[in-house]
């Protein structure tokens, strides 16, 4: 076993101190990856015994206890072959043909399995504006009943009062930036027996931790900002309760989703620059918003950090950081954040985000993005390289 920051200590500490070895003359001062596929075993595994390397892992369980201390988490994390792989778990916690409440604006992949889940019976799915705090507590105690409203509409068959099973949380959300009221909307879900779950993938722990703001399941792609170096698929999730966790572990060594130990063993190196990484690049992301506002071939910009943007005010009340990804339209609609994107020279057109270095990419040329998504949309994922030279290469990009 390895041992656990104490919870006092700062979350930029905890990062760089949390899932180490026991301190012994001579002993590594890193957990190594064990690779091995079995263990020696001669009678039944008892709890937490080493037996099949599908069910546990001793880096596995370093990772697992960094992650619950850098998010608060009674329980240690659970980790999983990727993002989705989590958010599949997660989503399995959903008795059979329960309704989940989701933003219209989570990740693309998100929608498309809870789409596929809904289409087979498995749940029913009510799509909400996350940022509408009144609509998402409305949707919790019945479907969406306005003509043409996202999700799923009123009618025959259906109950007045039809409780949501589960709230899914991204905030903010990926690509929209929009921010959840999460204490407000956790209460609201579990006053009608719903868990809550929160994607904390762009806020990460050191901006966001929403088990202490009422979630009951954190997910994270682990990919991005807590691996940190685009060199590694990967995914968590945390609970304070250990029956949850139980099921959540359940269903990875059942379906077998599970993470390779080299793989956890590069996020754990990752994960102990992951406050520096961070601050700098939400101080490079709050800068270039504060510059793209004002440029001449934007048409609209979006980052919580910015006093005019719609989640500003609830961001800074609610989080510790504003996160390092824009919302970027450029004039020219389509056509012209095409053309940004084969311009920049520094940035890199790539999917994903949360590496070391910036990228960007028009969302809605991937069929997986909500069409509520504006066609013109750049996501940047904005790195640690120096502002200035970020800057430049952006500038000269929009201006052609």
């Amino acid at each position: 076993m390895t041992d656990s920051a104490p919870s006092h200590l700062a979350l930029a500490t905890i990062a760089v101190a949390a899932g180490r070895p026991p301190r012994v003359e001579g002993g590594p001062v890193n957990v190594p990856p064990v690779l091995t596929s079995t263990y020696v075993s001669t009678t039944a595994p008892g709890p937490g015994d080493l037996f099949y390397g599908r069910n546990d892992n001793e880096t596995w369980r370093a990772l697992e206890s960094a992650l619950a201390a850098l998010e608060g988490a009674a329980q240690p994390a659970v980790a999983f072959a990727s993002g989705m792989a989590a958010v599949a778990a997660a989503l399995a916690l959903v008795p059979r043909g329960g309704r989940v409440v989701m933003p219209q604006h989570s990740y693309g992949v998100v929608l498309g399995l809870a789409a596929e889940l809904a289409a087979a019976g498995d749940i029913r799915l009510s799509l909400v504006d996350i940022a509408d705090t009144a609509a998402v507590v409305a949707a919790l105690s019945r479907a969406p009943a306005a003509p043409g409203a996202p999700g799923e509409p009123a009618g025959p068959g259906v109950p007045d009062e039809d409780p949501a099973a589960l709230l899914w949380l991204e905030t903010p959300t990926n690509p929209m930036l929009e921010v959840a009221d999460t204490p407000v909307l956790a209460a609201a879900a579990h006053a009608r027996g719903a868990l809550v779950v929160a994607d904390n993938t762009f806020a990460t722990p050191l901006a966001a931790r929403p088990l202490t703001q009422g979630a009951d399941v954190v997910v994270h792609s682990v990919t991005k900002y807590l691996a940190g170096h685009s060199d590694v698929i990967f995914g968590a999730a945390l609970t304070n309760d250990e029956a949850v966790r139980t099921r959540l572990c359940s269903h990875r060594t059942v379906h077998g989703a599970i993470p390779g130990p080299f793989e956890a063993w590069l996020v754990l190196r990752g994960l102990r620059t992951l406050a520096l990484r961070v601050e700098r690049s939400q101080a490079n992301a709050a800068e270039l918003a504060r510059r793209l506002s004002t440029h001449p071939a934007v048409v609209e910009v979006r980052h919580p950090s910015l006093p005019t943007d719609p989640g500003h005010e609830r961001a800074a009340r609610l989080m510790t950081g504003f996160g390092s990804i824009i919302g970027l339209r450029p004039a020219g609609g389509a056509a012209g954040a095409d053309a940004v994107v084969s311009r920049v020279r520094l940035w890199l057109p790539a999917t994903s985000l949360g590496g070391v270095g910036s990228s960007l990419e028009r969302r809605r040329r991937l069929a997986i993005e909500s069409p509520t998504v504006p066609d013109d949309l750049l996501r940047l994922s904005v790195g640690i390289e120096d502002v200035e030279d970020l800057w430049r290469d952006l500038d000269q990009a929009l201006r052609g």
